[in-house]
């Protein structure tokens, strides 16, 4: 085939684009170098990032396991997931450095996006337009500022790579350049899945700008010309075939991960799902032109769409998508911008719908440089023959990107947090219910009940069938002591026969938390059937099982748990009670020593890894253990009691410590209030180690006599028969009871 690509004969000028590489990358960091001050949001982020045990324990060869294993939130993007892990092993959980990962990576998506398109085209300037566009364009604040949607800018550098690579191999025809083309386009699906569009992208870049198609062939040559332009045109499909098996892989991982979240609003039918999406590309490209009223949420119209307001979008962009075609060879930029744009989005379009948005944002990360291309062009070659082009175009882009950073810089500040998030989204449409049922989920995080209740309300009050929304004002009613009208709303849920993930879930959880303990049993099992790699069902149910006694039942769950996610601590946990009921210590010994391991700043696991220990008789591990419990938690009470027992009433003479029991059951005793009989038994013990026996019988006393009042008889009586130890000066010892 012969090289038809002729704009990089030119010398380049690297001092002009490096030039413009950092003046790139000042405008990217100028709008979005805010976001490391920023905080973590409730949306998504939690499952993503803090709330996930398995990314929050950090970089290791198990954790880059799980990420190829697992999906997170419905998706599989084990790339984006690494990422995620990588900042969690170098910073921890500080929202500032996940922010700046984002905002480095969607710099390095600019600057490649430029050097792609100077490298296909020749142009300078117009490829930089296009990029600072890309760069500071208020439509990609939600890609940027949310840490979540790392997957975005992720996807996004591997894709400008993808585009070079290809760029090159075009150049050369190598086929080191061609595999190189497949494994980064290969790790841009592992970080998002939307770059399945890009074989089709590679056959508008092939027509345009790098011009691989030939030339139809003169009347005369005809036959021959015909025959060379079909080996041709089949070289050129042939190229993709590669690529396409990797989009189709992609596809069917994709499409298997979602499959509990596709059409989750109603069983929208085809033809409202196709209205919608045409609807949402007109809204695209009106916010493109305007980007006004942008919010991080917009609610679905479901089964309200006009047929005249579709007809006219599916005209407008029919109109559109034939004059594309019809002047393809005079403005061939407008042929490959138009489709680039309409052809990426296409997988985010929602005509299988997966989530309850209408249209978001983030989906037009990618799919909107190909408007950016037509624009840019269309202008530059329109002004081409005016006296002072170059001044009105100069004064043009820069008043572009001013403008553009100013509303970017805007829209980047409701990101700051969860609440000023949601309440600008409220601020743009107050008849969004999402909205007010995450600003309801913020307040049960906060305890604000009152606040939650209001909020779940209004969510009702817009959406009467939503069941999310009944399932929290069920919550919060329940967790403000109203569990008569709690019910009511989980009843509506269970009348709507509405197979949802995480309803059943959440329903269970609160049957659970106010002791209906067979009804949450139930709701458990009905969420694993939706669900059954679903890690926190699992272990609520095993928690629900081992309340009822059914304790193998339970380790089933727990130890599914754990096969699913080993990086849980607090399954972990659950695990080694079970086995410390059972006497079986080694095994529970193992499974605490676990859950240090992923959580070591558990003051309740190193608590209760003394118990294991003093149970094996290992008690100066044990008191060790528990005086790290303190060290963490200072007012961690139950490690002071087990602190003050040991000291008190251990047979052994070196371990016993009477000053030092006295104290820790002083402060014991005072963090519990004075109203724990328990404790002064325990400080008795202390006192009568010590040798103050009369403080030893009066403690007892005032002990049994709280026991007594709150019908514990059985500890008044074990204090009542400690008391005649302390009257014959006897201290109390532990015999193992």
């Amino acid at each position: 085939m012969a090289k038809q690509i002729s704009v990089g004969a030119a010398t380049p000028n690297w001092r002009g684009i490096f030039g413009i590489c950092a003046v790139l990358a000042v405008i990217t960091w100028l709008v979005f170098g805010q976001t490391t001050a920023y905080q973590f949001v409730t949306y998504d982020d939690p499952n993503y990032v803090y709330d996930n045990a398995s990314v929050a324990a950090g970089l290791s060869s198990k954790s880059v396991s799980w990420a190829f294993t697992h999906t997170v939130g419905g998706n599989w993007h084990p790339l984006t997931t690494i990422s995620h892990m990588l900042d969690c092993q170098l910073h921890g959980l500080q929202p500032g450095a996940h922010h700046f990962t984002n905002v480095l990576l969607h710099t390095i998506a600019v600057i490649l996006l430029f050097l792609v398109l100077h490298g296909m085209t020749g142009t300078l300037w117009r490829s930089a337009f296009v990029a600072a566009l890309f760069a500071i364009h208020p439509l990609h604040v939600e890609s940027v500022a949310w840490i979540s949607e790392r997957k975005d800018v992720l996807s996004a550098v591997f894709f400008m790579l993808t585009l070079a690579a290809y760029v090159r191999y075009v150049h050369t025809l190598a086929l080191g350049w061609y595999l190189l083309v497949l494994l980064v386009f290969a790790l841009g699906l592992m970080s998002k899945p939307m770059l399945v569009t890009v074989p089709f992208l590679f056959l508008l870049l092939d027509y345009w700008p790098l011009k691989r198609f030939p030339p139809a062939a003169p009347n005369k040559l005809r036959h021959q010309g015909t025959t060379q332009a079909r080996a041709s045109i089949r070289t050129i499909l042939l190229e993709k075939i590669p690529l396409l098996l990797l989009s189709f892989a992609s596809c069917a991982a994709t499409i298997l991960a979602q499959r509990h979240f596709i059409d989750p609003i109603g069983h929208l039918s085809l033809m409202e799902r196709v209205g919608n999406a045409l609807l949402a590309t007109i809204v695209y490209l009106r916010q493109l032109v305007w980007p006004s009223g942008l919010s991080v949420f917009y609610p679905h119209p479901r089964h309200t769409l006009s047929i005249v307001q579709v007809s006219v979008a599916a005209l407008f962009l029919a109109v559109i998508s034939a004059a594309a075609v019809m002047y393809r060879r005079k403005y061939p930029f407008f042929f490959t911008g138009w489709f680039w744009f309409l052809g990426m989005l296409v997988p985010v379009s929602g005509i299988i719908q997966v989530g309850e948005q209408s249209h978001a944002d983030r989906y037009t990360y990618l799919p909107q440089i190909g408007p950016y291309i037509l624009g840019t062009w269309f202008l530059a070659d329109t002004l081409c023959s005016w006296r002072h082009r170059r001044i009105i175009l100069s004064a043009a882009m820069a008043s572009a990107v001013v403008i553009l950073m100013c509303s970017a810089w805007k829209q980047t500040k409701y990101w700051h947090d969860g609440r000023s998030l949601w309440t600008h989204a409220l601020a743009v449409n107050p008849q969004n219910d999402t909205a007010y049922i995450s600003l309801c989920d913020l307040d049960l995080r906060e305890n604000r009940l009152d606040d939650a209740i209001f909020h779940a309300r209004k969510a009702v009050e817009i959406r009467p069938d939503s069941v999310d929304a009944h399932s929290r004002v069920g919550v919060a009613l329940s967790l403000s002591g109203q569990n008569e009208e709690a019910g009511i709303h989980f009843q509506k849920i269970l009348e709507a026969h509405q197979v949802r993930p995480r309803v059943h879930y959440n329903l269970a959880t609160l049957l659970l938390n106010n002791g209906h303990i067979d009804e949450a049993i139930a709701e458990f099992q009905r969420e694993l059937q939706i669900q059954p790699e679903f890690v926190e069902a699992h272990n609520n149910l095993g928690i629900a099982l081992e309340q009822k006694g059914q304790f193998d039942d339970a380790l089933a769950h727990f130890q599914k748990a754990i096969e699913l996610d080993p990086h849980r601590p607090n399954v972990h946990h659950n695990i080694a009670m079970i086995l410390l009921r059972q006497g079986r210590l080694d095994q529970a010994i193992a499974y605490l020593q676990q859950e240090l391991q992923i959580s070591p700043g558990s003051p309740e696991a190193h608590n209760d890894f003394g118990i294991a220990l003093s149970q094996q008789g290992r008690i100066d591990e044990a008191v060790k253990q528990w005086e790290e419990a303190l060290a963490l938690r200072p007012d961690n009470l139950d490690a002071y009691c087990n602190l003050v027992w040991v000291f008190a009433t251990f047979p052994d003479n070196a371990i016993r410590n009477g000053p030092k029991a006295v104290a820790l059951g002083e402060r014991a005793l005072k963090l519990s209030g004075e109203k724990n009989p328990r404790i002064y038994r325990l400080l008795a013990a202390a006192y009568a180690e010590d040798g103050q026996f009369d403080k030893a019988t009066e403690t007892a006393q005032r002990g049994a006599q709280l026991a007594t009042s709150q019908g514990d008889y059985a500890l008044a009586k074990k204090l009542e028969s400690n008391m005649d130890l302390y009257r014959r000066t006897l201290p109390l010892r532990d015999t193992g009871e």
